[in-house]
């Protein structure tokens, strides 16, 4: 119901109208680009353009990450887009605002969840060979 509520109210704006709306007592500031929308829920005291550079800041890294993100990188991986968004926001607050970090952090990341794989599929082998 959040969903369909809040896509509702935002596609049905105009490219031309500013990108905060009031609902429910609360801000959301979203941003397109291209086919994606970004969305954010905020409380009326918090400032709205220092959470479109927040927007930003995340698009740019996805777009680091993925080359140019679109939305079959966000379906199919998920969850490496809530890994660099955790990587930015902590409780809703930028804790990283350096993009070269946070691309260094997720490449260490990626590289531990590669031998974590390796090192799976070689016990894998073991088992299988002992069972035989």
């Amino acid at each position: 119901m959040v969903l369909r509520e809040l896509s509702g109210l935002i596609l049905s704006r105009g490219p031309k109208l500013c990108n905060f709306v009031d609902w429910r007592g609360l801000k959301v500031v979203y941003r397109r680009y291209a086919s994606l929308y970004f969305c954010m829920c905020i409380d009326q005291e918090d400032n709205e353009l220092e959470v479109l550079e927040v927007i930003h800041h995340f698009v740019e890294t996805l777009d680091r990450y993925f080359g140019s993100v679109c939305e079959l990188d966000l379906i199919f991986n998920f969850h490496k887009a809530y890994y660099i968004l955790d990587e930015i926001l902590i409780a809703g607050e930028l804790q990283e605002s350096s993009k070269k970090t946070v691309a260094r952090v997720i490449a260490t990341q990626d590289s531990l969840v590669e031998a974590a794989k390796e090192q799976e599929g070689s016990i894998s082998n073991i088992i299988a060979q002992a069972t035989k």
